[in-house]
């Protein structure tokens, strides 16, 4: 197919009017970012997911919306947003695709907010400015082959050799390490505490293979670090945080981002569905007007509308800084797993037409079973609110 055919005619659904509940400052970033999308992202995502290719050339574009790191201080180079700001963006960016999503959310959650909180003031200095701009891109190391769920397991590890560390070890699944310029690497000290450090591309021993034959996030790159007797240097490890709060404190801010980019998604193969059921006639009439369609729009709507007020008041939660872990566990697992059900459902409705690249809902399925793994996977979500809710650990 042509990169020229699609055009991107996408309204969002506001059932509830919630544009009354966002400042003007929110509505122009998001209809900065929406344009964006329309304009760069959709004529090109399918192509480039066909062929499993990362379009790095949006990077500069990422950096031009305000997507990297937007609630950073604008001394270091971020835009100084509230959260909500931050989710709208993340939105917009997922709606047109999960992997430029999970690129940005990389960049900002998991490498300039360790770097911004857990940092000192040279390394923010010397990393975040360029991070903000896209000049140098990052990525976040913490899943490993034999540890995911488990974080506290991980075998990657630094010993003190004196003027330095030396960094053994291997992370796998990694969002952005074929290209990265740097990592926020998480390792074992010898007295087993995990630390945080900055690991830069070109150091002796650290390499980024990147992981081939994904049938989800297509356009995004993955890839592994591997750790061979790296030496860091003193300076590059985070002087401000040890044990698993650090990586846990990442993840908080980057499951935010996914509860708001998951109901991009949704909304987006919502506003296809209910396109299509008008344009599509069968047995003399559109589809739309049948009830069983109708159900399934109904629905959808409902649940976006639902997930919208969620991560709207969680946006306000988090800018007052009163979000609980707990509550952002709760508005990403939901959001994913309503997006998904809505890119089923709304899969269905297209027929045969639904699996073809020229509409967005089969890739949208694809790359939301990545999400509802990564930052914490459904099952572990529910049990983070079964736990908060009874006071009882189902983990161990």
């Amino acid at each position: 197919m042509s990169k020229s055919v699609r055009k991107d005619l996408y309204e969002a659904p506001d059932y509830y009017l919630l544009d009354e509940l966002l400042t003007d400052e929110h509505k122009l970033i998001r209809a900065t970012a929406r344009e964006w999308v329309k304009k760069e992202v959709s004529p090109i995502i399918e192509d480039y997911a066909q062929r499993a290719e990362f379009p790095k050339h949006l990077i500069k574009g990422l950096a031009d919306i305000g997507a990297f790191g937007p609630t950073i201080p604008v001394e270091y180079g971020g835009a100084g947003l509230d959260y909500t700001a931050y989710g709208i963006l993340m939105q917009e960016i997922e709606r047109g695709d999960s992997g430029i999503r999970s690129t940005a959310s990389v960049q900002g959650s998991l490498v300039m907010y360790p770097i911004y909180a857990y940092g000192s003031e040279e390394q923010r200095k010397k990393y975040l400015p360029k991070l903000a701009s896209g000049e140098m891109m990052g990525c976040f190391g913490l899943t490993e082959p034999d540890h995911g769920s488990n974080p506290g397991g991980m075998v990657t590890n630094i010993k003190d050799a004196g003027s330095h560390y030396v960094l053994n070890g291997a992370k796998m699944w990694i969002s952005n390490a074929p290209f990265a310029d740097i990592a926020v690497v998480w390792a074992k000290d010898e007295a087993g505490k995990i630390r945080g450090m900055v690991v830069e591309r070109g150091m002796d021993g650290f390499s980024t293979p990147e992981t081939h034959n994904k049938w989800s996030l297509r356009a995004s790159a993955t890839g592994e670090l591997v750790f061979d007797n790296v030496q860091i240097p003193k300076e590059n490890v985070f002087p401000e945080i040890s044990g698993l709060k650090g990586p846990l404190g990442c993840l908080n801010q980057a499951r935010y981002g996914i509860a708001w980019g998951a109901l991009g998604a949704a909304m987006d193969c919502y506003d296809t569905a209910l396109r299509y059921s008008k344009e599509r006639v069968q047995f003399g009439k559109p589809i739309g007007g049948f009830q069983l369609q109708q159900k399934k729009l109904a629905e959808m709507v409902t649940e976006i509308t639902k997930g919208q007020l969620l991560v709207w008041r969680l946006g306000v939660l988090k800018s007052e800084g009163r979000a609980s872990a707990e509550q952002i566990s709760m508005a990403k697992r939901n959001s994913v797993e309503i997006a998904l059900d809505i890119a089923r459902n709304a899969r269905q409705m297209l027929g045969g037409m639904g699996i073809t690249g020229e509409y967005s809902i089969m890739r949208h399925m694809m790359n939301l079973e990545s999400v509802v793994t990564y930052e914490g996977t459904h099952d572990i979500h529910l049990l983070i609110t079964g736990m908060d809710i009874t006071g009882l650990n189902a983990f161990k």
